[in-house]
């Protein structure tokens, strides 16, 4: 396997993914937020009603829906396509003819789609940040908070983009396994006491979460019944299941013969 071969593969499937009707539509998704916090902001501005406490939102409702839900699908489904996609339009011979080895295929895939991914998810949330932010937009911490929470949602997509990888892999339906995964063992499981909740991905994100200030006495939703690692612990944690969980989707998708369905 070379660098080349992974480049163009990277830049084969960033040009297609890029274009495709379900990136449109995720990145549609992922502006939801974006004009929640907008309504918030104008309903204030007309209504004259109560400030809203921008942080808190920020915390509390905008990152727990990237963090609960749209990074888990934006890996899950893009994840599990970057074998089946080549099974289901029986497009893997043509790959496999070229002069590239079966783990570039899977790298720079893999690649391709976290790039534009990680795009999308970033414009969305900096606009919502802006917008909630209005007011402190001057003070340093509020930016440390927005890097932060932006490097909190990018090494999970690393992470759970790679094990939905090696799960597309291993498994014929392994969207199945990934929904059940994803809004079953992640988003139950987390929220178990002790230390079972360390047996979940999100629980390392969540313990690299910013910490919001209880002078006032609130606390981030997220935060709810967590029992958080070290932010080293969680960190190298986490990279290291990127990379075991990558390897093993090279070393099956190398070692594995797949059987094209009429």
């Amino acid at each position: 396997m070379t660098r080349n071969a992974v480049r163009s593969i990277f830049s084969l499937f960033f040009f297609i993914g890029r274009r495709a009707r379900r990136t449109k539509a995720f990145f549609l998704i992922g502006c939801l937020p974006v004009a929640i916090s907008l309504v918030l902001q104008l309903n204030q501005i007309f209504s004259r009603g109560a400030l809203i406490d921008g942080p808190s939102v920020f915390l509390n409702i905008i990152m727990s829906f990237y963090l609960q839900f749209l990074i888990l699908m934006l890996a899950l489904f893009y994840g599990t396509s970057i074998c089946s996609e080549e099974l289901e339009g029986k497009t893997l011979t043509y790959l496999t003819t070229r002069p590239v080895s079966k783990s570039a295929i899977i790298l720079g895939k893999y690649a391709a789609y976290m790039a534009f991914l990680i795009g999308a998810m970033a414009a969305g949330i900096v606009v919502s940040f802006l917008i909630l932010h209005i007011g402190q937009i001057s003070e340093p911490s509020a930016w440390t908070m927005l890097f932060r929470s932006m490097g909190v949602l990018v090494t999970g997509l690393f992470c759970y983009t790679a094990f939905f990888t090696f799960l597309g892999t291993f498994f014929k339906r392994a969207v199945i396994f990934g929904l059940f995964f994803s809004f079953g063992w992640e988003n139950v499981v987390q929220y178990f006491p002790g230390s079972t909740q360390k047996f979940t991905i999100i629980h390392y994100l969540k313990s690299l979460l910013p910490a919001m200030s209880s002078d006032d006495g609130k606390i981030s939703f997220l935060k709810f019944n967590l029992e958080p690692s070290h932010p080293a612990v969680a960190i190298v944690t986490l990279l290291v299941l990127t990379v075991v969980f990558l390897c093993l989707a090279c070393l099956v998708f190398s070692r594995k013969e797949y059987i094209f369905e009429d």
